[in-house]
This record gives C-alpha cells, structure tokens and sequence, in this order.
C-alpha cells in the first residue's frame, strides 16, 4: 500500500488508551509521518455523567491525555501530577460525590468542555477544539454527540436498584452484583457525525483490548455502528482483553458474567462472532497463554493469531498494534 493506511479503532478505557499509543507508535515507524490523517479513534462515552455542574468524559480524556502525554500513567486516569484543592472545596460544600475525585487539571478540562457544550457546541465539535491544544497525532471521534450514559442496574440486601455505570464501578468497586448494563434512549441516537464513514473508509478497523461490556459494548450499542463494521469492506481485527483466562486490569470478568460471557479468549471471540455469520470479527488475536484456544476460536469462523498482548511499556504495545495492523495485511 503506497498510501498510510487507514486505521480505524474502537476504544476505552485504560487498555484502549495503551492500544491507540502504540497504534501511533506502529504507524510512525512504517514511516507515517501525518498519524493524524490515518489513525481515528471512536471513542466510548457511555462512561459520561454529570456531576457539580460539570460534564465529564472519562473516556474521552483517558485517551486524548495518553496521547497528549499529560496523562497519570500509574492510577491509569486523570492529569500527571494533578493535585484535589478544588474538590476537596467542593467536598466541604456537600458537592459531589465524596469517593469520586476530581483533580483541578482536569476540572479545568471540565469546565472548559462544559462552558463551550453551553454555547451550543456538539460533543464532537467539542472533541475537535480539545485536540487543537496537542498533537495528539490522531483524530478523536465521540460514539455519539447524544447523552446515553451507562447505568448498571445490580441486586444486593436491600432489592434490585440501578446507579450510574461511575458509581458502581469507582464507589463499589464492581462488588456489587450486576443484574444488567443499559444506556438509556441508545436505541434512539445517531452515530456521532463521521463515525459510520470513517468506518467505511477504512483499510482496517481494530476493536481495541477494553472491556467488551462497558467501554466496546456502548459503541455496538449506537444504531448504524454494528451495520457499519459488518459491511465495511476492510477486515475488521479484535483483539482479547483476556490473557491467560483472566482480565488485565479493571473488573471486566465481572461484567462478562453479568451478561452469561465466561472470561476466556474464546468465549469473548463468540460474543463479537464472526463477521462470516452474524457477528463482527474477521480476525482475532489472542494471547501466547491462550494459545490452545486457538482451533476453537477458529471454529467460529474467526482467524485466530497467537501474539505476545501484554502492553506493560511503550515497545510492547507498538508491537502489539503491528501485529494487529499486520494480521489485516495494511
């Protein structure tokens, strides 16, 4: 291919964040100088919510932050070095939630994104007056520009009740049992403007190693984001957040159990399925230590690849995203 490819690359979250850095590594070392032109992000905005006024997008920021280089890469969120006086103020005001913080960088990112949704701005517009600030060498697109928060509906002492998708995961610590996962009025919303083209358009897409439920689930969830990949003509590549039968970071396995999904390479791989029958994978890549997986992964209809997947520094996880570039031969 004479051109940079076009890469495309559902995400979110932290694994998703690690994935998009080294899918600009891998491109920068093929020679890509513009990554920008050839690397759109989708990005997860299920995670969204209001909270003191202000909106957040912990998705959104996880990523455009790794990109930037301003991001806490050891909490795996928030700003490097970011300090709580404001929110320790808003605490002492009664003011949001006490057990979820808020650094004052970022709070500076949330008011700025929230004074310019107030003028009228889209999310997505919003999206693209963030990315002038830094070179992120990519190009960040929101799943949608409606509001259709995650809300986890979860069964304890006290009944069925649901919460925010944020207060179960950061407050409870996904400890709670979950009945469901929902994104209320999902089924009414459009893709964000340019999502189902750049997916069309592409000469791959990549579903990135996030958790299938809450960060890949919400993006699927958006009518027209399931039709664009099962139609597109480039192949589209997975690759497993589990390795080993077990999830890398975060509460994913908990979340697969809520909707009937074992936590295994394979069992993940059924529930995108193969783009050959119903589902959405042309190919999927799977650990060195889910390596016997690999003939039942294939009998899904799915090409399995057996890659190293751990992304534990910055030459790990380039290496990962060329093999997944490489596995749709872009």
């Amino acid at each position: 291919m004479s051109r940079a490819p076009r890469v495309v690359v559902l995400a979110g979250g932290v694994g998703g964040s690690r994935f998009v850095l080294g899918l600009r590594s891998a491109l920068r070392s093929r020679g890509v100088a513009d990554t920008a032109s050839a690397l759109t992000v989708v990005v997860n905005t299920g995670d969204d919510l209001w909270l003191s006024g202000v909106r957040l997008q912990p998705d959104v920021d996880s990523i455009t932050y790794a990109l930037a280089g301003v991001n806490d890469a050891e909490r795996g969120w928030g700003r490097a070095g970011d300090t709580e006086r404001v929110n320790h103020e808003l605490q002492a005001w009664g003011s949001g939630w006490p057990w979820f913080t808020l650094g004052d960088l970022d709070l500076g990112t949330h008011l700025a994104r929230t004074g310019w949704l107030r003028e009228g701005l889209t999310p997505t517009e919003v999206l693209e007056r963030m990315s002038h600030r830094w070179e992120l060498g990519a190009r960040l697109l929101p799943m949608t520009d409606a509001e259709v928060d995650t809300v986890v509906t979860v069964r304890d002492e006290d009944g069925i009740r649901s919460m925010h998708f944020q207060e179960w995961w950061t407050r409870h610590r996904a400890t709670l049992e979950p009945v469901s996962f929902d994104n209320p009025g999902v089924t009414g919303v459009e893709p964000a403007p340019g999502v189902a083209e750049v997916i069309a358009d592409a000469d791959v897409v990549l579903l990135a190693p996030s958790n299938p439920v809450v960060s890949i689930g919400p993006i699927l969830a958006v009518p027209g984001v399931r039709a664009a990949l099962r139609s597109t003509a480039a192949p589209v590549v997975g690759v497993s957040p589990i390795i080993g039968g077990r999830v890398v970071r975060g509460m994913a396995d908990v979340c697969l159990a809520a909707i009937g999904v074992e936590t295994s390479a394979a069992a993940v791989a059924a529930h995108y399925g193969a783009r050959s029958g119903d589902g959405l994978l042309d190919s999927w890549l799977i650990a060195e230590e889910d390596a016997l997986a690999a003939d039942e992964v294939a009998g899904l209809g799915i090409h399995s690849v057996v890659t190293p997947l751990w992304m534990t520094d910055a030459a790990r996880s380039a290496a990962l995203a060329e093999a997944a570039l490489a596995t749709a031969a872009v």
